[in-house]
């Protein structure tokens, strides 16, 4: 059965690892569209997803249309799942306030999608109690969450906050 996946990537060096979740989808057979973070692109930029997803990536929140529905509602009515992969603590954060203050927020906000958020960060981030209470709190609401990887971060420091791999994260949404 073919699935309709957003892919939120967010701002993390783990950003680049999200393309391989791409592939994977699309092998296979489901239809993905991604949505980055403006962070997010400084890290891989939108023309890798757009190759890889055979789709355009959603950047802009306030970028021309490409119908008269506006593009953060097209997107979440659009999507039977919906994915951030790489997830941020900023995103974890905005998502269990409600905030809304980019084009991926505006999305998981509107979607009635199943969601789920695959966490990558510095382990103390990860480890911080505000994270630790947006997590639960998402759970709580629904959210499906793909728990992070022990070993060397991005950082040079060891612990938990790896990013899953894309077979990991495949598997789960699978």
């Amino acid at each position: 059965m073919k699935r309709k996946i957003l892919l939120g990537v967010t701002g993390s060096v783990a950003a680049y690892k999200a393309a391989e979740l791409v592939r994977l989808f699309v092998k296979n057979g489901d239809e993905v569209k991604v949505v980055m973070t403006k962070a997010a692109t400084e890290f891989v930029t939108p023309l890798t997803f757009r190759t890889l997803s055979r789709n355009p990536v959603a950047v802009e929140e306030f970028a021309p249309p490409q119908s008269w529905v506006p593009e953060h509602i097209a997107l979440a009515e659009w999507a039977d799942i919906a994915l951030v992969a790489p997830a941020t603590a900023n995103t974890l954060a905005k998502m269990r306030c409600g905030i809304a203050d980019n084009l991926l927020t505006s999305v998981l906000l509107a979607t009635k999608a199943r969601i789920f958020i695959a966490p990558a960060m510095n382990t103390g981030m990860l480890e911080a109690a505000a994270t630790r209470e947006n997590i639960a709190v998402l759970k709580e609401r629904g959210v499906s969450v793909i728990e992070p990887g022990e070993g060397e971060l991005a950082c040079g420091a060891s612990g938990k906050g790896r990013f899953p791999g894309a077979e990991t994260i495949f598997g789960a949404v699978k």
